[in-house]
């Protein structure tokens, strides 16, 4: 908590210290996300417009079909894009022909060069194994906030239920990509031990998003304050300092920032970002705009497994 409460200036500056000792220029990693099976999701997450349990205006959708997956991959990779994410919403994954299609998905982004990462929820061990051999590169599966605060934001499952797939995913080999969001109610200490949890796992995740809440109408959550740029700010910094090489995704959020905004969580430990047009079902900034602040600022994009950890 000491390290939580640094004024600000001071906690960046030892966080792009710390940045620099593990990452040597300017890079960051283009991801780009898109949902291939959208809306009636049984969880009932505070925050999700995805949930079956909220009115939101989102409708369920079926699983896209392979190739029109594949289209956008194509797509992604031509503007940049290095790392190419499948959400599917599903409160666990169920083997038969849907899941059969996530594995082609996967085979057909990989022959085309791009990392592979899902997140469909939660896994069992012969699951991840078959994300693997399809040649999965990383699975995200957020703790969302500290255990303490879960309860408050979810109740049809448990953090004991996070922690188990995460073990399955990294028991197959495949990288974790785990963090979580901020402005759901949570306190300081909340924010803390989330990270705390996260950089006590057997290996850091190599990747770690940071979300600030999309407050969307029609969900629990929909009246909670917006989160402050400082405050993803201060989150970026923490995590950095506490997961020196993993790779710290600014991602839900970033469409409410301005750039100098983006520019601070970049120089706090940020090297990596989801571009495009929407983040699953919520805005994100334009991808002429993020090309245009990467000149202005010379930020160069990272290049496919470049951050991979030895």
């Amino acid at each position: 908590m000491t390290l939580a409460r640094l004024p600000l200036l001071e906690l960046t500056f030892r966080a792009q210290s710390v940045h620099r000792e593990h990452w040597k220029d300017n890079a960051v990693q283009l991801c780009a996300l898109l949902s291939v099976k959208t809306g009636g999701c049984p969880e009932n997450c505070g925050y999700c417009p995805q949930s079956a349990h909220h009115k939101t205006g989102v409708k369920a959708e079926k699983l896209m079909p392979v190739t029109e997956v594949l289209e956008a991959a194509q797509q992604a990779r031509a503007a940049g894009a290095t790392r190419f994410c499948m959400g599917a919403a599903w409160r666990e994954v169920k083997d038969g022909p849907q899941f059969d299609s996530v594995l082609q998905m996967v085979e057909g982004v990989k022959k085309l060069g791009m990392e592979a990462c899902c997140t469909l929820g939660m896994l069992t061990e012969s699951q991840a194994k078959r994300l693997k051999t399809a040649g999965l590169d990383a699975y995200n599966h957020n703790l969302d906030t500290s255990e303490g605060h879960y309860g408050e934001i979810i109740t049809t499952r448990v953090y004991a239920d996070r922690l188990r797939t995460l073990e399955h995913v990294r028991g197959a080999g495949i990288d974790v990509c785990c963090g979580g969001i901020i402005g759901m109610g949570e306190s300081l200490a909340d924010r803390a031990q989330l990270l705390v949890t996260l950089a006590n796992q057997p290996r850091h995740p190599e990747s770690v998003p940071i979300n600030a809440l999309v407050a969307v109408e029609g969900t629990p959550l929909e009246k909670q304050k917006p989160v402050e740029s400082i405050e993803m700010v201060r989150m970026i910094a923490l995590a950095r300092i506490m997961m020196p090489a993993s790779m710290v995704r600014l991602s839900a959020g970033r469409a409410q920032m301005n750039e100098e905004a983006q520019l601070l969580c970049m120089m706090a430990g940020a090297n990596s970002i989801f571009f495009g047009e929407k983040l699953l079902t919520t805005g994100n900034p334009e991808y002429a705009q993020d090309m245009a602040l990467f000149e202005k600022a010379g930020i160069k994009p990272l290049q496919p497994f470049e951050h991979q950890q030895p």
